[in-house]
């Protein structure tokens, strides 16, 4: 199976073509250009890269949050695009899912991991799960203790303090940026920096698809996590 994943939850995003569970190409993207102004063209040049038509892809995949919303919309719209032209099934993927899967790699079974995404306004986009033994990328690998959600990173430490493990792993760019206070909270913890995603985001869309979970580009939605300036201004302007 071919699988060609899209990235757009941060400002450099990726993108990556995973055939038969292996990363073929994962590439990040120019944080100096916007994901409109490079889109599809990274995609296209990535399959042109293996000679690979679009047309060939069994599988699309795209992070649907949370993250910059404009990156959300136009990096969704993008696939729903090329998966409604060549007839084929989308699948979404969260991001803080991703980030957990690669960063609970070589972590044993009961092992803690949390995923953190910088969400600006000194916040965190934040998810927390259990390891089981599973192999990487199956749905049994990852147990969901806390879902997503957006806060200060010192509140959600304490939120989390009663589940907190030797060797707990923090992941993500909101992770790296609040190390010290992460390791002020929870001496044992171990940091890891944010990895490109779209390979991982390929690789947990190819083992929902073996299981007959693959869905039309329209049932797509964004995680947004949290309400959009434009929403928390109108409410503002209400009261």
């Amino acid at each position: 199976m071919k699988v060609l994943a899209l990235d757009t939850t941060t400002r450099e995003g990726s993108v990556a073509l995973v055939e038969d569970d292996r990363v073929v190409d994962e590439r990040t993207g120019d944080a100096s250009r916007t994901h409109a102004e490079r889109l599809p063209g990274e995609i296209v040049a990535l399959a042109d890269a293996h000679h690979l038509a679009l047309s060939a892809v069994d599988l699309f995949a795209v992070a649907s949050g949370p993250g910059s919303f404009t990156g959300l919309r136009i990096g969704i719209a993008t696939m729903q695009g090329l998966a409604f032209v060549h007839r084929r099934p989308l699948s979404g993927i969260g991001a803080l899912d991703a980030l957990a899967q690669l960063g609970s790699r070589g972590a044993p079974s009961g092992a803690t991991v949390a995923a953190w995404m910088d969400a600006h306004r000194r916040q965190v986009f934040a998810a927390l799960y259990r390891v089981e033994d599973a192999p990487l990328f199956d749905r049994a690998r990852l147990v969901e203790l806390e879902g997503p959600t957006v806060g200060a990173p010192d509140a959600t430490l304490a939120r989390w303090r009663s589940t907190v493990t030797d060797g707990m792993v923090f992941v993500g760019d909101g992770a790296v940026m609040y190390a010290d206070m992460i390791a002020r909270t929870v001496p044992s913890a171990k940091t890891l920096a944010p990895p490109a995603l779209a390979g991982a985001i390929a690789r947990l869309a190819a083992s929902r698809a073996a299981r007959g979970d693959a869905a039309g580009p329209a049932r797509i939605q964004p995680l947004y996590v949290r309400r959009s300036d434009a929403e928390i201004a109108r409410d503002e302007k209400l009261r």
